[in-house]
């Protein structure tokens, strides 16, 4: 990995450029001339090697129909070189694909950032920032609006290696709890933690669902990593973007969520309430099906999930359990009095596509790439395929009322086709959301954006390699440490308060103030600190 890789650039039929606009909801601008391109990249179909690793496809398909549209379009073929395909787990792939010492033409991946930041200096990677500027006008015309994501994506070494996957909209998860069970008990919506405690008691002793029997689960989450996010309504942190236990920035400070005075305040009272029976007795196991489970058996209060699919289950569940309510509600007042909703959705991820370095077509791959930044190329990976998923409408994309309400999630619909895929750079459309967003989760968007309840995100940071081993020497250990006294915490199986000085003790011996030394610099290097 450390010969450095030189690229050549190939002699290009230029591409045909008429007027139009780029409309985005991110409103980004693109020059007239941009739009509206003919897409063909080659006059002979070009056949390029692709790994691509995600959780929603572990492996490249040929067949997906937006690839089928993608290949017609632009004459680009991909062929499928995924390794590692047989497992989930894309870090695993990735080691795998790096172990075989050969890369293929393009990688796409969950997390490829910490491979392209620690192997693209090393030439393992193709640098993007001169194909950008000279072949791929609408990445372009993207980065110099939001130049903020240029700067998070990029390497310690100032070249940008990988075209990252970029969600669109604002809003992600927020609180959830039955309306129609505190109808039924008289209870108002809880507005601060006081209260919230009060309500969560009441759906434990009062028996809101009616059957006689004290079988309600007050608190539970899909995620187990949901309910150490509670330790916000106690002035603490649990996760500093929409990464689980993610670091965060406190006044130019980096910080990490599970060494702070309301964490451990946070943390003490979630083990008082699992012990009250408040809190799911299997939220470190009931896993994904929790929500659907519970709901559907009537025996969950609240949550804290995803606007649109959350919100779904009203639709869903309304002739099962009559009166079924299952509505958004404001952060509760914490004990400092903020109400802050710590998940948004963090515009830059470290999914997306790089070129290998050994790719002998990076200006054809670097158009392929921009074609998903056109007009076009975004519609059809945020939308499907036109005809068949979606319409256009007054100029504008609309999914099919059969596609729409064909009784199955319209986001495992578009993964089955090759769209809304993460391991793939590309701009997403919050309107393909919005689309399949009830009333209910429309509603509730507008409670949490009247409220202003979202806080800034860490956008993440690009160590050097002196930086990196520090990091790797001493982080794993460190959080593996922290989860593990979390839960024992919160389970009762030992005391946070008799423990935290130790505890903290532990983490200065197992290097976790060397590691945010190292985050600093880094930090500070890469905004300008």
């Amino acid at each position: 990995m450390t010969t450095i890789i030189a690229y050549r650039e190939v002699s290009m039929r230029k591409l045909t450029l008429t007027a139009a606009a780029m409309a985005t909801t991110a409103l980004i601008t693109v020059s007239p001339a941009l739009a509206n391109d003919d897409h063909k990249i080659v006059d002979d179909p070009l056949e390029l090697t692709i790994h691509l690793h995600h959780v929603r496809s572990t492996a490249y398909d040929e067949d997906w129909p937006v690839e089928k549209v993608a290949r017609e379009m632009t004459n680009i073929h991909l062929k499928n070189a995924t390794v590692g395909s047989n497992s989930t787990n894309s870090a695993e792939a990735m080691n795998l694909l790096l172990a075989t010492g050969k890369l293929p033409d393009i990688i796409g991946s969950a997390r490829i950032k910490e491979s392209v930041d620690q192997y693209g200096p090393q030439g393992a990677y193709v640098p993007l920032n001169d194909l950008i500027e000279e072949h791929a006008p609408h990445i372009k015309a993207f980065f110099d609006e939001r130049p903020e994501l240029m700067a998070a994506a990029s390497s310690s070494d100032g070249n940008l290696y990988y075209i990252p996957y970029l969600p669109d909209g604002k809003y992600g998860r927020a609180f959830f709890i039955r309306y129609d069970w505190l109808d039924k008990l008289g209870l108002e919506v809880p507005n601060n933690v006081e209260e919230l405690h009060a309500v969560l008691t009441a759906f434990k002793t009062q028996d809101p669902n009616g059957n006689g029997m004290a079988d309600e689960v007050p608190y539970f989450a899909r995620q187990w990593e949901e309910l150490p996010r509670l330790v916000t309504l106690w002035g603490g942190r649990s996760s500093g973007s929409d990464t689980y236990h993610d670091f965060y920035v406190d006044e130019g400070k980096i910080k990490y969520p599970y060494m702070g005075e309301g964490y451990r305040e946070g943390v003490k009272n979630l083990a008082q309430w699992y012990e009250e029976g408040l809190i799911d007795a299997e939220v470190f196991t009931r896993g994904s099906s929790a929500r659907e489970y519970l709901l559907s058996e009537n025996l969950g209060g609240m949550t804290h999930d995803w606007f649109a699919s959350t919100s779904g289950y009203n639709d869903t569940l309304a002739e099962p359990i009559p009166g079924f309510e299952f509505k958004a509600f404001a952060p509760p007042e914490n004990v400092n009095g903020d109400r802050i909703e710590e998940h948004r959705r963090i515009p830059v991820k470290p999914d997306g596509w790089a070129i290998g370095g050994t790719n002998k077509h990076p200006v054809e791959t670097i158009k392929y790439f921009d074609f998903y930044f056109s007009p076009e190329g975004r519609r059809l990976v945020n939308f499907g395929v036109e005809g068949q998923t979606y319409n256009m409408v007054d100029g504008k994309p609309q999914f099919t009322e059969e596609f729409l309400t064909n009784g199955r999630p319209v986001n495992s619909q578009l993964y089955e086709i090759g769209a809304q895929l993460q391991a793939r750079g590309y701009f997403q459309d919050y309107e393909y959301e919005k689309q399949w967003s009830n009333k209910y989760a429309l509603e509730g968007i507008a409670l949490y954006d009247e409220g202003d309840y979202l806080i800034d995100q860490f956008l993440g940071v690009a160590m050097n390699a002196d930086e990196q081993k520090v990091f790797d020497k001493y982080f794993a250990s460190a959080r593996t440490y922290m989860l593990e006294k979390q839960q024992a915490w919160i389970l009762g199986s030992s005391d946070v308060e008799a423990e935290w000085d130790d505890y903290m003790s532990q983490l200065d011996r197992m290097g976790m103030n060397e590691v945010l030394e190292v985050m600093q610099s880094a930090y500070d290097r890469q905004y300008g600190g």
